[in-house]
């Protein structure tokens, strides 16, 4: 019976870079970038709203960035954004557009894995 011993990596450092480098590392690494920007953008949009209230030339967040950041990939970031600052709540083109994107997202995302792991 032959015996096979194992053998650690000699650095600890380089599985993390090893994922890091991969398609699948660099998705997941901008994905938790863009929820983080886009979570952070709809508080600023927020805070400038409620700035505005005493300053009339305060400038807020364009609606069509706060939806383009969600398409292309924030849109977690944004309903946890609209969740924890109540921010655009009650409107209705977010309140069903958000969670709308995301279905759309993970569909799309559905549909690429079933395309790519059918045997066909």
């Amino acid at each position: 019976m032959e015996t096979v011993s194992f053998i650690p990596p000699e650095s600890t450092g380089t599985t993390l870079w090893a994922f890091i480098g991969s398609p699948w590392g660099i998705l997941a690494v901008w994905l938790v970038l863009i929820n983080l920007i886009t979570f952070f953008v709809f508080g600023f949009d927020k805070w400038k709203a409620k700035w505005k209230e005493h300053h009339e030339s305060a400038r807020r967040v364009p609606e069509k960035t706060l939806f383009f950041l969600s398409a292309i990939g924030g849109s977690i970031g944004a309903l946890i954004g609209m969740k924890v600052f109540h921010h655009k709540t009650l409107h209705k083109t977010f309140r069903f557009g958000i969670p709308a994107i995301l279905i759309l997202q993970f569909v799309v995302a559905a549909g690429i894995w079933v395309y790519f792991h059918s045997a066909w």
